[in-house]
């Protein structure tokens, strides 16, 4: 497996609401951000998570991504999964990853509820 990098070009929080700016263009819901920077053995700096309706939707969402972070910042994600089962789609920038849910699957997950000890922020729609 390759070692993951934490020198990425840009720094973690601005990288996530370039993330979250990816989201709010494709019109996803229920948007929050995890702070894990002061979580003992977090996984990375930030979770963003969001949720869509439909698969279109979270393909959207995805490609809505991967756009407004290489235009805003020049990278691409390190790793990405779920793009097959549109339940839950992941991409992966290191210090922060998206979360992208169907809406009738995210409570399932419950990522907010395994990462309770994280700073959560809400996002208007």
């Amino acid at each position: 497996m390759a070692k993951r990098k934490k020198d990425s070009k840009a720094d973690s929080e601005t990288l996530s609401q370039v993330i979250v700016k990816g989201m709010q263009e494709k019109k996803a819901t229920d948007i929050v951000v995890l702070d894990l920077r002061n979580v003992k053995n977090a996984v990375a700096d930030f979770f963003v998570i969001c949720s869509g309706n439909s698969d279109k939707q979270l393909d959207a969402i995805s490609d809505g991504i991967d756009e407004e972070v290489y235009k805003t910042l020049k990278e691409n994600p390190w790793h990405s999964e779920g793009k097959n089962n549109k339940e839950w789609m992941l991409l992966d920038y290191i210090t922060v990853v998206a979360h992208i849910f169907r809406k009738d699957r995210r409570t399932a997950f419950a990522l907010e509820k395994l990462w309770g000890d994280a700073e959560i922020t809400e996002i208007e729609d």
